[in-house]
């Protein structure tokens, strides 16, 4: 018998070991839209690597209204060319894996969630839809 919605791995494969109707491995893959909250800040070490830190905006639907804060990073080598493309504001699509980073700070050991990412892009849907009638040039 079968559940819906649980998908088994074969016999021999996933973190089961090789027992039979072993759930699958686990997937950490987050895709999210939203707004850059502010402007993406650029950083370069003396190693040369850089890192793209970015806040985005997610709006929660009804009944909450609720907007999430998530802070992004995304290192290089897009991580630049990724830089020049963004402003406040503009609408974003994030592919990545959530990560929680601890640091030690005054008030004692702090951590947060994050979105390491492996792609970061302009919203493709950015533009206005033209209105009723109107022709679009595609």
């Amino acid at each position: 018998p079968s559940t819906p919605g649980l998908s088994v791995a074969p016999t021999g494969y996933g973190p089961g070991r090789g027992q039979k109707g072993s759930i699958c491995m686990d997937m950490n893959l987050v895709v999210l839209t939203g707004t850059l909250a502010t402007a993406p800040e650029l950083r370069q070490f003396e190693s040369g690597a850089r890192l793209l830190r970015l806040l985005v905006t997610v709006r929660q639907d009804e009944p909450r209204k609720r907007v999430d804060v998530v802070p992004v990073t995304l290192w290089d080598p897009p991580a630049e060319l990724v830089s020049e493309d963004l402003e406040r504001g503009r609408r974003v699509m994030v592919v990545g894996a959530a990560q929680r980073r601890f640091w030690e700070a005054k008030e004692g050991r702090k951590n947060r969630v994050e979105i390491v990412a492996d792609h970061v892009s302009p919203r493709p849907l950015d533009a206005d839809p033209p209105e009723s009638g109107e022709k679009s040039d595609s």
